[in-house]
C-alpha cells in the first residue's frame, strides 16, 4: 500500500502533466482556427481551375499533354501526408491502416511528414523523398516542391499512377483518411469531362492553356491537401489535449480521495495506538 507521502507525488505529477495537456491544446486550438481559414479559402480556387480543364478537355478531344498520358495501372506510387508531431490521438494510426494495404514494400513512396517517414523507413518500404518540418505550417513553396518531384518522376516513366493520401478535415472531432488519384490527369478529369460546358474560348490554344494550367492544377491540388492534413493534425491534437486534459481532471480526483483516506487510516491508526498504550500504563 503506498504511503500518502507517494500519493501526494503522484498528484504533483499528474498536475504538472494536466499542466501541459492543457497548454498544448490552448496552442492547437489556436493554430486550428487558423488552418481552418486558408483549407476552406483553397478550395473554390481549386474546384474553378478543374472545371476549366474539364471544359478545355471536353470541347477540344484533340489536346493533350504528357500529365494527361495513360499509360496503365502498374507502376504505382503514393504521396502520403502526416505529421511531424505525436500526440494527436489516432491521427497517424487512422492513414497509416487506409494506405497500408494499397502498398508494398517496393511501392514507390513521397512522404510529408516525421512520424510517416519514420514509420515506412523502419519498415524497409521504398522512400523515394520524404519531407519534414513544415506539417503544420505548410505553404505553397512546399506544394510546388512536391509537384515538381512527382511530375519528374511521372514524365520520366518511373511510375504510371500517382495517388495522394491525406487527412480530410470536416471538424475537430471528425477527420477521415482519404486517397485520391493525381496522375495521369485524363482519368482524374474523366468525371468532370462529362459535367463541363463549353463556356470557355482558350487562346493561343488549348496545348498551350494546358501546359500552364495542368503543372498549376497539381500544384494547387497539393498544397489544398496539406493545407486539409494540416488542420486535421491540429482538430485531432486538440480533441486529444482536451481528452487529456480532462482524463488528469478525473485522476487527481481519484488520487486525492485515495490520499485523504490513507491520511485517515493513519491518523486513527497513530490514535489506536496513543489508546492502547495508555490503557497499558494503567
Amino acid at each position: 500500500m503506498p504511503s500518502a507521502q507517494d500519493i501526494k507525488r503522484r498528484i504533483k505529477g499528474v498536475v504538472s502533466t494536466q499542466q501541459i495537456t492543457k497548454a498544448m491544446k490552448m496552442v492547437a486550438t489556436a493554430r486550428l482556427r487558423r488552418a481552418q481559414e486558408m483549407a476552406g479559402a483553397s478550395v473554390p480556387y481549386a474546384e474553378k481551375i478543374r472545371s476549366v480543364l474539364a471544359s478545355l478537355a471536353a470541347s477540344n478531344a484533340s489536346a493533350s499533354h504528357p500529365l494527361m498520358e495513360n499509360r496503365g495501372e502498374e507502376k504505382k506510387l503514393y504521396v502520403v501526408l502526416s505529421a511531424d508531431k505525436g500526440l494527436a490521438g489516432a491521427y497517424m494510426s487512422n492513414l497509416v491502416k487506409t494506405v497500408v494495404p494499397e502498398i508494398t514494400t517496393a511501392t514507390p513512396l513521397v512522404l510529408v511528414g516525421r512520424r510517416c517517414a519514420d514509420y515506412f523507413k523502419r519498415r524497409e518500404y521504398s522512400v523515394v523523398h520524404s519531407h519534414i518540418g513544415f506539417s503544420e505550417k505548410p505553404n505553397y513553396d512546399h506544394a510546388r516542391m512536391i509537384a515538381k518531384e512527382i511530375t519528374h518522376l511521372f514524365l520520366t516513366g518511373e511510375c504510371n499512377q500517382i495517388y495522394l493520401a491525406y487527412t480530410k478535415f470536416y471538424s475537430p472531432i471528425k477527420v477521415e483518411p482519404t486517397v485520391v488519384k493525381l496522375l495521369p490527369l485524363d482519368d482524374v478529369l474523366a468525371d468532370a469531362k462529362e459535367k463541363a460546358k463549353g463556356e470557355y474560348l482558350f487562346e493561343p490554344s488549348p496545348e498551350d492553356v494546358l501546359a500552364v494550367l495542368l503543372p498549376k492544377y497539381l500544384e494547387m491540388t497539393v498544397y489544398a491537401a496539406l493545407l486539409q492534413s494540416a488542420a486535421s493534425e491540429l482538430g485531432a491534437r486538440m480533441t486529444a489535449m482536451g481528452s487529456a486534459t480532462d482524463n488528469a481532471e478525473e485522476l487527481i480526483s481519484q488520487l486525492t480521495l485515495y490520499y485523504n483516506q490513507v491520511r485517515q487510516a493513519a491518523i486513527t491508526n497513530e490514535i489506536s495506538e496513543i489508546v492502547g498504550g495508555a490503557d497499558a500504563l494503567k
